[in-house]
């Protein structure tokens, strides 16, 4: 059964981004939206976390100095991204957060009402704050809260298969509901908000429910940006959750065995380094958790190219064991930053879990929840894929670069460069859903009604032909070929393959795999080097990083015609030097249309409108 729907604004996906834009819709007047998702409870942003999940934004506690513009610099200085982004992220950080302060989540507060903040990975002030372990569930518990109080429609168990586009205008999506039944919703304009690559690789935190939905925005043509700038780090494997902050601050045993389980030994003793130093390094994990290819060489990233060896090179499994200490601890030779934290923690004493007690009793009971108990078993981990820094290209209004009324927000959005500090992803999602909300509120008060479903394009739109049903997900060749190890001998063969499958079922599941394989192959031979969370190798030889590509954005678009990805850097647009005299921005902002000026008291029925 096939039947239509017709909206002003669809929003595809309802993590903490799509339903924090159909809020703020809203709030902008905007009463005709349509939330469609697999389901409140599928994607990323409600099921997933980590030790202290990292919600970052600027400073808003004690007397240590910050701007915007400093924060700017911060997203900036990790390359790879435009000024524009970075301060629009940044000056839209204080409103974002405080907007979820408001719908009830409780980020701490001393007894005066500041916010507590903390440093994160590439952080140089504290900016970051947390609600726990699931800060991006409770946003979502909130949001959702909210979405309900306002009425707003959700449509769930709504599987989105193709993207609805004319003349590289986004005027809707066909969704599969069931076995045969079809739903073509036809829209103004398309909130495209479903998160990362859930499905690209095998070895991933992403939860199971996300796979991920970019390729059918690559399929109409939309830009994408630095595709092949991911986050890897250590994570459970059993129950999908990142091993950082505490748990490894607590120093726990690196177990490898063989696939049976015999035979376990604890190969970091293997490395040669001395035992002070190499749970220093451990220590540093719980601060450092993505892997850098700064820290490869001599830094506590060394821990993850280790366990890479034991799980992929010698096919071994790698456990941590809170159980009991690690051969050789000696407190006392830990350096002075790891023994200064676990002095001041009061955790200088007992086993792994003891500490983890101590310090976080939060981190034991998340797994004791999943029927793993840290008191009485090894936990398995694995350096998995966490989120993907690049994504669909947008503008500083969160809209695509080059298909009109299509704003991809949340992961899905390629916004961060290189490196990005941790939490800033949640900062951005919310940023970019205030963004859309605001620019596509505008554009529906000024630009007098243009429902794409009175005319003929939109009614040729709605009953367009298509093909990309789900396909079963075949074993994705990024684990090997677009993980922490990048070998460039190897690539050109693994996209070719790549492609052939993709032109074989016609699944947007293989398309994404294409294209970002071919975007890794096309970093790597352009020179780009080893850089963030990968490792270039040639020959076997590590390629250092040419730094002259940290002032370039890597751009990709699939192009139906020929069934190819095409890719090209273009220069990182520089932070904005503003004029912020007040009068001047006053003039801009009521001749924009954003402020209306009127001699007359607006009636009831003005502000209902």
């Amino acid at each position: 059964m096939h039947h239509s729907l017709f909206t002003k604004v669809l929003i595809i996906g309802s993590g903490a981004a799509g339903l924090c834009a159909a809020v703020r819709l809203r709030n902008e007047g905007v009463d005709d939206i349509l939330i469609a998702s697999d389901g409140l409870h599928c994607g990323t942003s409600i099921n997933t976390g980590s030790d202290k999940q990292t919600y970052y934004k600027l400073s808003l506690c004690g007397k240590e100095n910050d701007s915007v513009y400093d924060l700017a610099e911060t997203l900036y200085n990790g390359g790879a991204m435009h000024g524009d982004i970075a301060l629009t992220e940044a000056a839209l950080s204080v409103r974002a957060f405080m907007h979820l302060v408001n719908l009830g989540v409780k980020f701490p507060t001393d007894r005066y009402g500041q916010f507590a903040g903390y440093k994160t990975d590439h952080d140089p002030r504290q900016r970051a704050t947390s609600t726990g372990p699931y800060t991006s569930r409770d946003m979502c518990n909130a949001l959702i809260k909210r979405v309900k109080e306002l009425q707003i429609p959700v449509k769930e168990n709504y599987h989105c298969v193709k993207l609805l586009a004319e003349n590289n205008v986004c005027c809707g999506a066909v969704f599969s509901t069931g076995k045969d039944d079809i739903v073509t919703v036809i829209a103004d304009y398309v909130v495209f908000a479903v998160g990362g690559p859930g499905s690209l690789y095998e070895k991933s935190v992403y939860p199971e429910s996300q796979t991920g939905s970019i390729g059918l925005a690559l399929e109409i043509g939309a830009e994408a940006y630095n595709l092949p700038e991911s986050q890897f780090g250590l994570a459970s494997t059993a129950f999908r959750w990142n091993v950082s902050g505490t748990y490894m601050q607590v120093i726990p045993r690196f177990v490898s065995t063989e696939a049976d389980g015999s035979g376990g030994e604890e190969f970091l003793l293997q490395t040669g380094k001395s035992a002070g130093e190499l749970y220093s390094l451990v220590f540093l994990k719980g601060y450092q958790w993505p892997f850098d290819a700064k820290k490869a060489a001599n830094g506590s990233s060394q821990i993850d190219l280790w366990v890479y060896r034991e799980t992929v090179e010698r096919r071994r499994r790698v456990f941590l064991d809170f159980r009991s200490n690690p051969q050789n601890l000696v407190f006392a030779e830990l350096s002075s930053e790891a023994y200064r934290y676990l002095e001041k923690s009061n955790a200088l004493f007992g086993t792994p879990a003891e500490r983890l007690e101590k310090m976080n009793p939060a981190a034991v009971q998340l797994y004791a929840e999943h029927q793993i108990d840290l008191y009485h078993e090894m936990l398995e981990i694995a350096v998995c894929a966490q989120h993907n820094n690049g994504g669909l290209a947008g503008t500083v209004w969160y809209e695509s670069v080059n298909v009109k009324n299509l704003f991809p927000v949340g992961e899905v959005n390629g916004s961060h460069g290189i490196t990005r500090p941790g939490g800033a992803a949640l900062n951005a999602g919310q940023s970019g859903a205030f963004r859309a909300a605001e620019q596509i509120a505008k554009r529906l008060r000024t630009e007098d009604g243009n429902r794409k479903i009175e005319t003929e394009d939109g009614k040729r739109c709605a009953f367009s032909p298509f093909s990309d049903f789900p396909f079963p997900t075949p074993h994705s060749p990024l684990d090997r070929y677009g993980g922490i190890y990048r070998r460039r001998e190897e690539l050109a063969e693994a996209v070719r393959a790549a492609r052939e499958l993709y032109l074989q079922t016609r699944s947007h599941y293989a398309l994404t795999c294409y294209v970002y394989l071919d975007a890794v192959r096309f970093a790597a031979e352009a020179g780009v080097g080893s850089r963030g969370s990968a490792l270039v190798l040639n020959n076997g030889v590590i390629e250092a990083e040419n730094p002259e590509f940290r002032s370039k954005v890597l751009v990709s678009r699939f192009v139906s015609e020929t069934d190819t990805a095409e890719h090209h850097f273009e220069p990182c647009r520089p932070l904005p030097q503003t004029d912020l005299w007040f009068e001047t921005v006053w003039q801009e902002f009521t001749m924009s249309g954003e402020k209306i000026m009127s001699e007359k008291c607006p009636s009831n029925a003005d502000n209902q409108s």
